[in-house]
Protein backbone atom coordinates (compact mmCIF):
# COMPACT_ATOMS: atom_id res chain seq x y z
CA UNK A 1 0.00 0.00 0.00
CA UNK A 2 0.94 3.80 -0.39
CA UNK A 3 -0.09 6.93 0.79
CA UNK A 4 0.14 10.23 -0.83
CA UNK A 5 -0.88 13.77 0.45
CA UNK A 6 -0.26 17.21 -0.46
CA UNK A 7 -1.28 20.63 0.67
CA UNK A 8 -1.87 23.75 -1.56
CA UNK A 9 -3.18 27.24 -0.73
CA UNK A 10 -4.94 29.33 -3.40
CA UNK A 11 -5.54 32.44 -3.38
CA UNK A 12 -9.30 32.56 -4.05
CA UNK A 13 -12.34 32.53 -1.52
CA UNK A 14 -13.62 29.07 -1.38
CA UNK A 15 -16.93 30.03 -2.98
CA UNK A 16 -14.96 30.65 -6.10
CA UNK A 17 -12.39 27.25 -5.36
CA UNK A 18 -15.27 25.11 -5.33
CA UNK A 19 -17.63 26.59 -8.66
CA UNK A 20 -13.89 26.20 -10.54
CA UNK A 21 -13.76 22.49 -9.11
CA UNK A 22 -17.08 21.44 -10.35
CA UNK A 23 -16.00 22.90 -13.74
CA UNK A 24 -12.56 21.65 -13.79
CA UNK A 25 -12.97 19.22 -16.16
CA UNK A 26 -12.52 19.03 -19.21
CA UNK A 27 -9.33 21.76 -19.57
CA UNK A 28 -5.79 21.85 -21.78
CA UNK A 29 -3.95 21.79 -18.95
CA UNK A 30 -5.10 17.95 -18.15
CA UNK A 31 -6.35 16.45 -21.57
CA UNK A 32 -6.08 13.10 -20.37
CA UNK A 33 -9.56 13.62 -18.11
CA UNK A 34 -11.75 13.73 -20.95
CA UNK A 35 -15.00 14.44 -18.94
CA UNK A 36 -17.81 13.71 -16.27
CA UNK A 37 -21.59 12.39 -16.03
CA UNK A 38 -23.57 12.70 -13.40
CA UNK A 39 -25.02 9.38 -12.07
CA UNK A 40 -27.50 10.90 -9.28
CA UNK A 41 -27.48 14.83 -7.42
CA UNK A 42 -29.54 15.34 -4.70
CA UNK A 43 -29.46 17.47 -0.99
CA UNK A 44 -29.54 15.84 2.03
CA UNK A 45 -30.02 18.49 5.38
CA UNK A 46 -28.53 21.45 3.17
CA UNK A 47 -25.77 19.39 1.73
CA UNK A 48 -25.31 18.87 -1.46
CA UNK A 49 -24.83 15.18 -2.58
CA UNK A 50 -23.50 14.20 -5.93
CA UNK A 51 -22.07 10.97 -8.14
CA UNK A 52 -20.28 11.60 -10.92
CA UNK A 53 -18.72 8.41 -13.17
CA UNK A 54 -15.14 10.28 -14.33
CA UNK A 55 -13.71 9.17 -17.77
CA UNK A 56 -9.95 9.86 -18.59
CA UNK A 57 -7.00 7.72 -20.63
CA UNK A 58 -4.27 6.83 -18.65
CA UNK A 59 -1.03 5.65 -20.71
CA UNK A 60 0.59 3.02 -18.91
CA UNK A 61 3.83 1.76 -19.82
CA UNK A 62 4.26 -1.46 -22.06
CA UNK A 63 5.53 -4.10 -19.34
CA UNK A 64 2.27 -2.81 -16.63
CA UNK A 65 0.05 -3.52 -19.68
CA UNK A 66 1.50 -6.59 -19.97
CA UNK A 67 0.24 -7.42 -16.48
CA UNK A 68 -2.91 -5.69 -16.10
CA UNK A 69 -4.16 -5.71 -20.27
CA UNK A 70 -4.16 -3.00 -22.44
CA UNK A 71 -5.60 0.19 -21.32
CA UNK A 72 -7.70 2.96 -23.83
CA UNK A 73 -10.56 4.79 -21.42
CA UNK A 74 -9.96 4.41 -17.99
CA UNK A 75 -12.88 4.88 -15.34
CA UNK A 76 -13.91 6.42 -11.92
CA UNK A 77 -16.36 6.63 -9.44
CA UNK A 78 -16.84 9.93 -7.80
CA UNK A 79 -18.81 11.12 -4.84
CA UNK A 80 -18.46 14.54 -3.86
CA UNK A 81 -20.29 16.61 -0.61
CA UNK A 82 -20.72 20.30 -0.44
CA UNK A 83 -21.54 22.07 3.15
CA UNK A 84 -22.19 25.81 2.38
CA UNK A 85 -22.76 26.73 5.24
CA UNK A 86 -19.59 24.67 6.87
CA UNK A 87 -18.03 26.01 3.46
CA UNK A 88 -16.87 22.99 2.86
CA UNK A 89 -16.74 20.50 -0.43
CA UNK A 90 -14.94 16.82 -0.66
CA UNK A 91 -14.16 14.55 -3.31
CA UNK A 92 -13.77 10.94 -3.02
CA UNK A 93 -12.84 9.16 -5.88
CA UNK A 94 -12.45 5.61 -6.40
CA UNK A 95 -11.29 3.44 -9.97
CA UNK A 96 -13.79 0.98 -11.73
CA UNK A 97 -11.31 0.32 -14.15
CA UNK A 98 -8.54 -2.50 -12.90
CA UNK A 99 -10.68 -2.83 -9.76
CA UNK A 100 -9.67 -6.72 -9.58
CA UNK A 101 -6.05 -6.27 -8.74
CA UNK A 102 -6.10 -2.11 -7.89
CA UNK A 103 -7.71 0.03 -5.52
CA UNK A 104 -6.68 3.91 -5.85
CA UNK A 105 -8.70 5.61 -3.60
CA UNK A 106 -8.30 9.41 -3.67
CA UNK A 107 -9.94 12.14 -1.35
CA UNK A 108 -9.91 16.25 -1.92
CA UNK A 109 -11.06 18.71 0.09
CA UNK A 110 -11.70 22.45 -0.10
CA UNK A 111 -11.64 24.36 2.70
CA UNK A 112 -11.25 28.00 4.03
CA UNK A 113 -7.80 28.62 5.29
CA UNK A 114 -7.52 28.50 9.19
CA UNK A 115 -5.33 31.80 8.82
CA UNK A 116 -6.72 33.49 6.23
CA UNK A 117 -10.71 33.49 5.45
CA UNK A 118 -10.00 35.09 1.99
CA UNK A 119 -8.11 32.02 0.89
CA UNK A 120 -8.50 28.08 -0.01
CA UNK A 121 -6.33 25.20 1.41
CA UNK A 122 -6.79 22.26 -0.45
CA UNK A 123 -5.65 18.87 1.32
CA UNK A 124 -5.67 15.94 -1.18
CA UNK A 125 -4.96 11.92 -0.19
CA UNK A 126 -4.63 9.10 -2.36
CA UNK A 127 -4.37 5.79 -1.13
CA UNK A 128 -2.65 2.75 -3.83
CA UNK A 129 -3.09 -0.89 -3.13
CA UNK A 130 -2.36 -2.96 -5.87
CA UNK A 131 -2.56 -6.91 -5.43
CA UNK A 132 -2.03 -10.16 -7.13
CA UNK A 133 0.30 -9.28 -9.73
CA UNK A 134 3.94 -8.98 -9.94
CA UNK A 135 5.96 -6.40 -9.06
CA UNK A 136 3.23 -5.21 -6.47
CA UNK A 137 5.77 -2.05 -4.39
CA UNK A 138 7.00 -1.09 -7.85
CA UNK A 139 3.02 -0.63 -9.62
CA UNK A 140 2.22 1.22 -6.02
CA UNK A 141 5.34 3.35 -6.78
CA UNK A 142 4.81 4.52 -10.04
CA UNK A 143 0.97 5.48 -9.66
CA UNK A 144 1.84 7.22 -6.28
CA UNK A 145 3.91 9.47 -8.91
CA UNK A 146 1.33 9.25 -11.46
CA UNK A 147 -1.22 10.63 -8.90
CA UNK A 148 1.45 13.32 -7.83
CA UNK A 149 1.62 14.73 -11.01
CA UNK A 150 -1.66 14.80 -12.21
CA UNK A 151 -2.67 16.67 -8.49
CA UNK A 152 0.14 19.30 -9.90
CA UNK A 153 -1.79 19.59 -13.16
CA UNK A 154 -5.30 19.56 -11.28
CA UNK A 155 -4.39 22.64 -9.54
CA UNK A 156 -3.10 24.65 -12.62
CA UNK A 157 -6.42 23.67 -13.65
CA UNK A 158 -8.52 25.37 -11.14
CA UNK A 159 -6.85 28.67 -11.49
CA UNK A 160 -7.61 28.04 -15.46
CA UNK A 161 -10.87 27.78 -14.64
CA UNK A 162 -10.91 30.60 -11.82
CA UNK A 163 -9.71 32.68 -14.75
CA UNK A 164 -12.29 31.70 -17.28
CA UNK A 165 -15.05 32.65 -14.57
CA UNK A 166 -13.25 36.13 -14.14
CA UNK A 167 -13.59 36.61 -17.86
CA UNK A 168 -17.04 35.22 -17.73
CA UNK A 169 -17.60 37.84 -15.20
CA UNK A 170 -15.95 40.68 -17.05
CA UNK A 171 -18.00 39.81 -20.10
CA UNK A 172 -21.34 39.94 -18.16
CA UNK A 173 -20.71 43.62 -16.14
CA UNK A 174 -19.98 44.52 -19.96
CA UNK A 175 -22.78 43.46 -20.87
CA UNK A 176 -24.47 45.12 -17.91
CA UNK A 177 -23.31 48.09 -18.19
CA UNK A 178 -23.96 48.92 -21.86
CA UNK A 179 -27.29 47.69 -21.72
CA UNK A 180 -28.02 50.18 -18.46
CA UNK A 181 -26.44 52.95 -20.89
CA UNK A 182 -28.35 51.96 -23.61
CA UNK A 183 -31.69 51.88 -21.16
CA UNK A 184 -30.51 55.49 -20.04
CA UNK A 185 -30.19 56.83 -23.43
CA UNK A 186 -33.43 55.36 -24.61
CA UNK A 187 -35.33 57.09 -21.60
CA UNK A 188 -33.35 60.26 -22.22
CA UNK A 189 -34.19 60.22 -26.00
CA UNK A 190 -37.91 59.25 -24.63
CA UNK A 191 -38.23 62.17 -22.05
CA UNK A 192 -36.64 64.45 -24.99
CA UNK A 193 -39.33 63.99 -26.96
CA UNK A 194 -41.96 63.73 -24.35
CA UNK A 195 -40.93 67.53 -23.65
CA UNK A 196 -41.08 68.39 -27.30
CA UNK A 197 -44.64 67.40 -27.60
CA UNK A 198 -46.01 68.58 -24.52
CA UNK A 199 -44.45 71.81 -25.95
CA UNK A 200 -46.26 71.23 -28.83
CA UNK A 201 -49.50 70.49 -27.52
CA UNK A 202 -48.78 74.29 -24.96
CA UNK A 203 -48.29 76.21 -28.53
CA UNK A 204 -51.31 74.99 -29.87
CA UNK A 205 -53.46 74.88 -27.49
CA UNK A 206 -52.47 78.67 -26.38
CA UNK A 207 -52.75 79.94 -29.92
CA UNK A 208 -56.32 78.22 -30.07
CA UNK A 209 -57.45 79.95 -26.94
CA UNK A 210 -56.22 83.07 -28.18
CA UNK A 211 -58.21 82.45 -31.80
CA UNK A 212 -61.39 81.84 -30.01
CA UNK A 213 -60.57 85.06 -27.62
CA UNK A 214 -60.07 87.03 -30.80
CA UNK A 215 -63.73 85.45 -32.21
CA UNK A 216 -65.49 86.13 -29.17
CA UNK A 217 -64.34 90.22 -29.12
CA UNK A 218 -64.95 90.37 -32.55
CA UNK A 219 -68.14 92.85 -32.93
CA UNK A 220 -70.95 90.72 -35.02
CA UNK A 221 -72.43 92.71 -37.97
CA UNK A 222 -76.32 93.11 -37.73
CA UNK A 223 -77.74 92.39 -40.69
CA UNK A 224 -80.09 95.59 -42.30
CA UNK A 225 -83.85 95.33 -42.45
Amino acid sequence: MKIWKSEHTYDHPWETVAKAAWRKYPNPINPAVLGTDVIERKVVKGVLHTHRLVASKWPFPKWAESMIGPTNICYASEYSFVDPRERQMTLKTRNLTFGSVMAVDETVTYMPHPEDSNKTLQKQEAIVTVHGMPLESYMESFMANKISMNASKGRQAIEWVISKLQEEMKVITSNAIHNTDDLINFTKKSLHQVTHSVEDISIVTKKSIEDLQKLQNTPQSVPSA
